[in-house]
């Protein structure tokens, strides 16, 4: 029963993309809900931010009116609602390190691969580290998908998943689904990471040269690629288009590129709480920085060349020292792991 139930999950994806040939989706379909969630965090010290809204006062902790909010600002507080939830996780334990990786419904293939290589939670020697997956619900298929979904998460207790549908603009809604479960299940974690599938991911090296477990946790610690200075896009045909709506400011405050990031443990709650009080926008590595501009808290650069938005091809002794790279597809990644994992000769210095 068991098997039958990983084929079927492994599948899945060949006849969703069938189904998927030529469709296009509409982003600001509006999302289910049912009773408000908890808002943690109060007491958090913030800064006003340095722009404003030209919309109604959110100081009463609820979401925009539909009327008021533009199609691509996903409302936000809003009382989602878990579907798939994993809340003992860290009753028996403390992670060094909590990963949640960003995923699709339907991608089952990409989390095989990601379990199997640089999100097995037994791969850095030291260090606890307690692996979760962030999706929503296919706007499409949804219902048939979830009874998968359900089969995958009692195979694997690692699924988390919240009643909003899974799209582009709603990214920055399955980060703060991540960043929720750790403030309310896992507070205590020293370091959080949030990654895309599509990633190579060498947590050994991260924990090993920034993280360092033999050392206190760093307090209000965020790094990754920084982007400074960059502004949203005005162009509808870009996919990043943000209107001023939306952002109305020129520039973002600096941010970390969202591929891959970590965040301090007591900072990714601090980003959680903060998020409540602030107009949420769509694009979800530059609303983290704005989060951390309301609190009053730099982003951290790490040592250069860490951190790759671009396709680096594939070399073992230079992978070893880099933390992230963007670009790779699940096949991609199993045919690598093995050989990067393996012995081979000593890298020079």
């Amino acid at each position: 029963m068991k098997y039958a139930a990983s084929l079927r999950v492994l599948l899945l994806p060949t006849f969703v993309s069938l189904a998927l040939l030529g469709l296009r989706l509409q982003q600001g379909a509006e999302e289910p809900f049912t009773a408000l969630p908890e808002v943690a965090g109060a007491g958090v010290p913030l800064r006003r931010p340095a722009w404003a809204w030209q919309e109604a006062s959110r100081s009463n902790g609820t979401a925009e009116p539909a009327a008021r909010r533009h199609p691509l600002q996903p409302p936000y507080p809003y009382p989602y609602r878990f579907l798939l939830n994993e809340p003992h996780k860290c009753r028996d334990r403390t992670p060094f390190l909590v990963l949640l990786v960003v995923t699709e419904p339907w991608d089952t293939a990409g989390r095989h691969a990601v379990r199997q290589t640089w999100g097995n939670e037994s791969g850095v020697p030291g260090a606890s580290v307690l692996r979760l997956f962030l999706t929503g619900v296919h706007p499409v298929f949804g219902q048939p998908l979830q009874q998968v979904l359900q089969e995958e998460s009692a195979l694997h207790h690692d699924l988390l998943q919240q009643d909003f549908l899974d799209t582009y603009n709603n990214l920055t809604l399955k980060t703060l689904m991540g960043l929720e479960w750790v403030s309310k299940h896992c507070p205590n974690a020293s370091y959080v990471v949030k990654a895309d599938q599509d990633v190579f991911l060498n947590l050994g090296y991260l924990v090993r040269r920034l993280l360092q477990p033999q050392l206190p946790p760093k307090r209000d610690f965020m790094t990754g690629y920084v982007y400074r200075n960059t502004g949203p896009l005005r162009n509808k045909a870009y996919k990043w288009y943000v209107p001023p709506e939306v952002y109305p400011n020129e520039t973002y405050p600096p941010y970390c590129g969202g591929p891959a990031y970590v965040l301090s443990g007591d900072l990714a709650r601090k980003v959680y709480a903060v998020a409540q009080t602030l107009p949420l926008i769509n694009m979800e590595d530059s609303f983290v920085g704005i989060c951390l501009h309301a609190l009053g808290v730099r982003v951290t650069d790490g040592p250069w060349g860490l951190f790759n938005m671009y396709k680096v091809a594939y070399d073992k002794c230079k992978f070893s020292r880099l933390v992230m790279v963007h670009h790779y597809s699940p096949k991609e990644l199993l045919e690598l792991w093995p050989h990067f994992q393996g012995p081979g000769p000593a890298c020079p210095p």
